[in-house]
């Protein structure tokens, strides 16, 4: 149980370290807002995880082979949404409004996370193929040790977005021209993950042909 537990808590550094489309949304919602409103992206993974989990242990096998490639192409398009609407409030805001500006619901922020944790690709592709027969094992032996799977797995993964979140904050005291460059840069970073996006999601179209 302890090589499981480990394993578990190294995937979830590897999770909590790999940038992707969450860790720049939460670096522009952080920067944008603060570490409160920076706090639901960060905790979005909680609220969507759970039925993908579910998906990929109790469906995996059923799912078509076009089911991957799809979610790479609607994950592609939720990148560009959100990389879009980041960019047309920065181009609409002075420099100094980037960091005063007001936060949106807490619901809203949640929400935008969940869809992009819906739509990415990579959870499925985690709970599908590595950290899922990892957690089947650690069910063979009992829910308790299911349960302490996942805790190994989220506190690290959880723990590292946190301490992310941390430092988005401390760099949003930064003069707001930096912020606002930094910002611009995490949203051409997240256009250019979603255009890989859009690639796998072809060649794997492609492939099925």
């Amino acid at each position: 149980m302890w090589s499981l537990l480990s394993q578990a808590a190294g995937f979830g550094v590897v999770a909590g370290t790999s940038i992707g489309p969450l860790h720049t949304l939460l670096l522009n919602v952080t920067l944008a807002y603060g570490w409160r409103t920076g706090l639901m992206i960060v905790l979005s993974p909680l609220a969507t995880d759970i039925p993908i989990i579910l998906v990929m242990l109790l469906l995996l096998s059923q799912l078509p082979p076009a089911f991957g490639p799809t979610l790479s192409v609607l994950g592609a398009f939720a990148v560009f949404y959100i990389a879009f609407r980041t960019a047309r409030d920065l181009m609409h805001a002075s420099p100094s409004a980037v960091v005063a500006a007001s936060a949106p619901p807490s619901r809203q922020m949640l929400v935008r996370g969940m869809m992009l944790n819906f739509l990415n690709p990579a959870p499925y592709i985690f709970w599908g193929t590595i950290t899922g027969p990892l957690l089947r094992e650690a069910l063979a032996e009992s829910w308790g040790g299911a349960l302490l799977f996942l805790v190994a797995f989220y506190v690290p993964f959880l723990g590292l977005m946190l301490g992310f979140m941390v430092i988005f904050d401390r760099v949003r005291r930064l003069d707001p021209r930096i912020t606002r460059a930094i910002s611009l840069f995490s949203v051409a970073l997240m256009t250019v993950l979603g255009v890989s996006l859009l690639a796998q999601g072809i060649q794997g179209f492609a492939a099925l042909s």
